[in-house]
């Protein structure tokens, strides 16, 4: 069905913007208000570009940017967030990826 990277969701920094996929609506109001609030700040604490994206085995990858003139975007800080993130979120991200392997993927959840 998918045959490139999906991006669920995203934030930056330079456009105060965040974007849902509107292929996601249909998640619950609290896992979308989870996802805008740590793409949020995310960008509000390390500046840049974070995108969320499934890559075409249904894995959640954090995909970060920034523009070269940015001096002000913390490469390292962008690390250590997005570990952070990873960690003190894991059922959210697992859970993610369940859902998109489930209903985007067709992949058996007995399988």
């Amino acid at each position: 069905m998918y045959q490139e990277r999906v991006t669920l969701c995203g934030a930056s920094a330079y456009e105060k913007k965040y974007y849902l996929n509107e292929d996601f609506e249909g998640l619950p109001e609290t896992i979308k208000d989870e996802l805008k609030i740590a793409c949020v700040l995310y960008t509000e604490d390390v500046g840049g570009i974070l995108t969320l994206e499934f890559d075409d085995d249904g894995t959640l990858e954090f995909v970060t940017n920034a523009d070269e003139e940015d001096l002000l975007y913390d490469d390292i800080g962008s690390i250590l967030k997005i570990k952070q993130m990873r960690e003190e979120k894991k059922e959210l991200w697992e859970s993610l990826e369940l859902y998109y392997r489930v209903f985007f993927l067709g992949e058996d959840l007995e399988a």
